[in-house]
């Protein structure tokens, strides 16, 4: 079987045929985790797809909240991707340091909720373009503005009132994106975290099985990443909302499904660094 949507994801070869083309803009998306002791602002100095802006999830966010790279106004995403000279009319490619299965599915997705369809994950990500030898520029890029209408669509984001809701009815599956041991609550969380185990009824598809790890993180076929989806008990034929750490791996599987055609999957933005603190919440182990 085939993508149903494959204009999601594009190859390295792909963009290096395209790196010129007027309506394409390239952008960086790289984020770390505090414990990987990396600066994603820096490395992007020192190397990047040329052409690519960055894109900050922690200054594209709404700073106000405790929360991390929680999910911004319509209005200061717009004002941020107008900066990046970022809009209308512009097919977006995303990446990241990662392999482009982290930060690069979280700026997919946020284009995707504020309006702006025509975006993709590049495939194997910086990675697997570093080992092509494809070409690389540094330092910091000036850009002219650009417009960005944003649309904000609300069915694709889920908050803690909602999930806790769903508890009760059960009408959306919910996929955590965490590895096993963080799903189950026998490993510790990388964030401060006064609960640990997973939201109720929850279904365990940890990023890494959507990837092939020996092909630079790519993502997996078709059939694939059906088998994946089939053997943690998701029904491809229901609603799904995804959760993770912190709202940013959760956006693997919803791409994964949305290559699959399941275009409606939504994101628990607070994901476990709201609900592992939070002690009005039911929680399994």
């Amino acid at each position: 079987m085939d993508y149903a949507n494959p204009d999601a994801l594009v190859s390295t070869e792909w963009l290096a045929q395209h790196l010129d083309a007027p309506d394409v803009r390239v952008v960086d998306a790289t984020w770390f985790l505090p414990s990987q002791n990396r600066n994603e602002h820096e490395e992007y100095e020192q190397a990047h797809i040329p052409g690519a802006v960055f894109f900050d999830i922690n200054d594209i966010a709404d700073t106000t909240l405790d929360l991390p790279h929680m999910m911004p106004s319509p209005e200061k995403f717009s004002s941020k991707m107008r900066k990046l000279g970022l809009g209308d009319g512009n097919r977006i490619v995303v990446y990241d340091a990662n392999g482009g299965y982290c930060a690069a599915a979280r700026a997919w997705w946020m284009f995707r909720v504020f309006g702006h369809e025509d975006v993709a994950v590049l495939d194997g990500g910086l990675p697997k373009w570093e080992r092509e030898d494809r070409p690389i520029e540094d330092g910091k890029l000036t850009v002219m503005e650009k417009h960005f209408t944003s649309r904000h669509d609300h069915t694709l984001v889920r908050d803690k009132r909602q999930m806790l809701a769903n508890v009760e009815s059960r009408r959306e599956q919910v996929i955590d994106a965490r590895s096993p041991g963080r799903f189950d609550g026998t490993d510790a969380e990388p964030r401060t975290s006064k609960h640990v185990g997973h939201i109720p009824g929850s279904l365990n598809v940890p990023v890494p099985t959507l990837m092939d790890k020996e092909n630079f993180f790519t993502m997996r076929s078709a059939d694939e990443l059906k088998a994946v989806f089939d053997k943690a008990g998701v029904d491809l034929n229901k609603p799904i909302a995804a959760s993770c750490g912190s709202g940013v791996t959760a956006c693997v599987p919803v791409f994964a499904l949305y290559l699959l055609g399941h275009t409606d999957a939504a994101v628990y933005d607070g994901s476990w660094v709201e609900w592992g603190n939070a002690d009005d919440v039911p929680i399994e182990r």
